[in-house]
């Protein structure tokens, strides 16, 4: 290779570098070597162990630790980049480990309200569940679901108060009510707690006769023994 290619392509990289939006070390990806190796000891080993009725939950990993930090960087520190890789990875082990192998599944991410996104100028749910679909090919509805009443902070409520808060919240998009789905929904999130914005959002959903597989979310706040250990 002559000379000047190789300074071309040296320069060219360099331009191509950021910092890694979790630990500030130089990368040319989302996130660095280090931090993607952190984040990867929280993925679940099962990703099934919380699909079950009365919400079938599939989730890549466990909410904590690094990965808590990398959710809390992409929200509230203006990372959206940070969805990519999260919704990737959530991708790739729906492809591996998925309860439902319906190729024809639509693919429907959490709202915000239009008032909280426009604040934070994005809906994390939204770019996650983008990545998801691109690794896994499902078709996405990205405004399948609109949040028609601005609810709190679901942090800090009781069982009660987070169902309660969000009551009637979300309407189904005018173009999803008024056509039949012919195959069912996946809700996408960043993180299952509770479960009580996925049970309304079924709710709603389930209200205009559309089936609810179940919900997708990059972390769950459920422990277990079968995360991957470093």
């Amino acid at each position: 290779m002559p000379s000047w290619t190789k300074n071309f392509s040296g320069l060219l990289n360099l331009f191509l570098q950021s910092n890694c939006p979790l630990c500030q070390r130089s990368t040319t990806c989302n996130l660095c070597e280090y931090c993607t190796r952190q984040l990867q000891t929280c993925h679940h080993k099962d990703p099934t162990i919380l699909w079950q009725k009365p919400i079938p939950v599939f989730g890549w990993g466990v909410y904590g630790g690094s990965l808590k930090r990398a959710i809390a960087v992409m929200k509230y520190e203006n990372q959206p980049q940070v969805a990519r890789p999260l919704g990737q990875w959530l991708g790739e082990a729906w492809l591996l480990n998925s309860p439902n192998h319906d190729k024809k599944l639509v693919v429907v991410p959490v709202p915000m309200h239009a008032s909280k996104q426009k604040q934070r100028g994005y809906n994390q749910a939204a770019l996650i569940a983008q990545s998801f679909c691109q690794t896994t090919g499902l078709r996405l509805k990205l405004n399948g679901l609109e949040r028609v009443r601005e609810t709190k902070a679901q942090f800090g409520l009781s069982v009660s108060e987070r169902k309660n808060n969000l009551a009637e919240a979300f309407a189904v998009e005018q173009e999803l009510h008024h056509r039949c789905l012919d195959a069912p929904v996946l809700l996408v999130d960043d993180i299952y707690t509770t479960g009580a914005t996925a049970s309304s959002a079924m709710q709603t959903l389930r209200q205009c006769g559309i089936t609810v597989l179940g919900l997708a979310a990059v972390a769950t706040a459920v422990k277990d023994t079968h995360t991957k250990k470093s």
